[in-house]
């Protein structure tokens, strides 16, 4: 049946979370295309090796721009079979002379597992890595332009001591920067076959003298490289690893959506997705402005950590191979898809994130310069206070009961006063405005950004 209405599909990717520049490489419709070309590609071999002439190869070259995905599928509605309905669709296209040197040699995963093969490195290189590169070079201008934005820093959902929020930031630079060059790296780990039923080159040995070398010339017109042991099927490693690197930068993804989210609170209000002219937060509270864009992300990233148990199971294979992930291995392409959503989406609401800098200064000073604690303490201890840890402890239980500052308690304190008088002006500083107190967090997230941006070659347009 052919779906004339979007809103008749049942997977949330048709009709919610579809994307043109991943449906080019990962819809049905680009893996029939992908597996033609993995079967022209053997035509072409077989050529090179005087097994057929040039003018087989024309024609099945040809052929392959004739053969609909609707096609195949009617004839595997006949004979029940995928790849030999493939096969003959393809026949059907070309001379009685051309018919013997389609699918010559070949089982149907030395066409399914190259084809896979083909539309993720294809879909990585073309969609995947542009787009995270796109975020990358969004999070560096970030970075950047607010390395020196004083922000309270937290641990357990508690104040803890001043950053900034460039240098926040600069933590999802380098996570996702890591994640981007070992991503390069497990697409180039996925390797195609051409080695027979069981992958001992069974059948390709009865035409040549060298299957393995044939498997090569095959495999070089994709531009792919063989496993070094394959059975009827490529080993499940390299796509495992490939797919859990991607969850791994959708758990980044996830994790800084959740940071912004959590940022975006009532009470808390440092930054914001930008809300539209006409955009509605609820369908009964008319003032909502809810970060629907970051909780999507974060939702998203949850089906993907599933999605991976399933690519784990299917890392295991009877002998030279069973059909226990025939069905399973045929929705790895929506871990991607979802993912490519996941990376546009945050992109997008980064680009045109609102910072609210009075209300990071206005948090900053929730706790009456308690956050000065740290410093106080470690330089009491410089100072040789004997128990400087619970002397400030004792101090910020005042500071809470009066409400009064930190420093302003501290100097009145006839035990500590001493201490403070012997500190140099620059240490009492960070102790009266904690606001001082950022460590080298604004010159680490700038080199932070300047490595990433140097080491993935972006070029970056400072506001």
């Amino acid at each position: 049946m052919v779906v004339e209405n979007r809103f008749d599909c049942m997977s949330p990717i048709d009709y919610r979370y579809w994307d043109e520049e991943v449906a080019k490489f990962l819809s049905e419709a680009a893996f029939t295309r992908q597996k033609l070309r993995v079967e022209l590609a053997l035509v072409k071999a077989l050529c090179k090796q005087g097994i057929c002439d040039e003018s087989v190869v024309k024609e099945v070259a040809e052929a392959i721009g004739h053969v609909s995905t609707q096609e195949v599928y009617d004839e595997e509605d006949r004979i029940h079979h995928d790849i030999r309905a493939l096969v003959n669709c393809l026949q059907a296209r070309v001379s009685e002379k051309a018919r013997p040197y389609i699918h010559m040699g070949a089982t149907s995963f030395d066409i399914v597992d190259t084809a896979n093969t083909l539309r993720f490195r294809d879909v990585t290189h073309k969609v995947v890595l542009p787009a995270l590169l796109a975020l990358e070079a969004q999070l560096i201008l970030i970075t950047m332009r607010e390395a020196e934005t004083v922000q309270i820093g937290r641990t357990h959902g508690q104040h803890a001591v001043p950053i900034t929020f460039g240098f926040a930031v600069a933590e999802y630079v380098n996570r996702l920067g890591d994640c981007i060059v070992q991503l390069k790296e497990r697409a180039k780990g996925l390797v195609g076959k051409f080695s027979g039923a069981v992958g001992a080159y069974n059948a390709s040995s009865l035409l040549l003298e060298h299957p393995e070398l044939f498997e090569e010339m095959v495999l070089e017109e994709l531009g792919l490289k063989p496993a070094i042991h394959s059975t009827q099927i490529v080993p499940p490693e390299p796509i495992a690893r490939f797919l859990n690197e991607i969850v791994m930068a959708a758990g980044v993804l996830a994790n800084l959506a959740r940071d912004m989210r959590h940022l975006q609170r009532t009470e808390i209000a440092e930054v914001g997705e930008s809300f539209g002219h006409d955009q509605v937060g609820s369908s009964t509270m008319p003032q909502k402005r809810n970060p629907i864009r970051f909780e999507n992300v974060e939702s998203l990233w949850k089906m993907l950590i599933g999605r991976m148990t399933t690519v784990l199971l299917d890392q295991v294979s009877e002998h030279q191979r069973d059909l226990t992930n025939s069905a399973s291995s045929r929705t790895y392409g929506e871990t991607v898809s979802y993912f490519v959503v996941m990376v546009k989406r945050l992109t997008k609401v980064m680009s045109t994130l609102e910072v609210d800098r009075s209300n990071m200064k206005r948090n900053l000073q929730l706790q009456q310069g308690l956050v000065a604690a740290e410093p106080l303490y470690i330089l009491l201890a410089t100072l040789e206070h004997p128990n400087a840890h619970e002397a400030v402890r004792q101090l910020t239980l005042q500071a809470q009961q009066t409400g009064e500052t930190l420093w302003q308690i501290a100097a009145k304190d006839s035990e500590i006063a001493p201490y403070l008088d012997r500190m140099t002006p620059a240490q009492r500083k960070v102790l009266s405005d904690p606001t001082t107190y950022t460590g080298v967090a604004a010159t680490k997230a700038m080199a932070v950004a300047f490595h990433w941006g140097e080491k993935l070659s972006l070029e970056i347009e400072a506001e």
